[in-house]
């Protein structure tokens, strides 16, 4: 489990595509992986992974095609900057929201629009996916956990405030970027208990 609280910006510093599994070594500060154990979960743009083959700047992870298919995995590039969270501990501030690291779906940033220091996101929502955006709610986007502001047909806002523009790769998106994904965990348990097809 994570928080969706960016604890810094890693680099995609090789990748090795195998038939089925592609290796992806990350790049990352000696303060990030000062205590990581092999086969902890690190978020990797959202995306829940397992770390292996541990270095001091850096550890590897396997993406199978499972995971390729359902987020920005799909197109991978080596040197590309992505978001980095350890996993919660029963004594970390949960700071964001309860975050899982599995990507409901991939969207695409439709407009930026800068106001002084922060940003307001515009992003698509797939249709089987606008039922759990909500005005007020939470999202996470490659990771990072953010409020809805406006829920529209189709599409929602998000504010991004100066800190996190400056800490996490959503400081350099552009409109058609896409990005991973995923829903408030809680809407999707509350939607499964409620269902009256059981």
């Amino acid at each position: 489990m994570f928080t969706g609280i960016v604890e810094e910006v890693g680099v995609v510093q090789r990748l090795e595509e195998g038939e089925d599994i592609h290796q992806y070594q990350v790049q990352a500060t000696p303060d990030f992986m000062s205590g990581v154990k092999t086969g902890e979960s690190i978020s990797v743009n959202g995306v829940c992974l397992t770390a292996y083959n541990l270095q001091q700047h850096s550890f590897q992870a396997d993406v199978s095609m499972e995971t390729r298919r359902c987020t920005t995995f799909g197109k991978p590039r080596q040197g590309d900057q992505v978001n980095l969270e350890r996993s919660v501990t029963p004594t970390t501030r949960l700071g964001g929201h309860i975050v899982s690291g599995h990507i409901d779906g991939i969207v695409r940033l439709i407009a930026r629009e800068d106001h002084g220091n922060e940003s307001d996101l515009w992003i698509s929502v797939p249709d089987e996916l606008s039922r759990y955006i909500a005005p007020k709610g939470s999202i996470c986007l490659d990771g990072v956990s953010l409020t809805i502001n406006r829920a529209e047909k189709g599409q929602c806002c998000v504010t991004v405030i100066p800190h996190t523009l400056k800490n996490t790769t959503l400081g350099s998106r552009v409109p058609e970027d896409e990005m991973n994904l995923e829903v408030d965990l809680v809407a999707r348990y509350l939607e499964q208990l409620t269902r009256n097809d059981r």
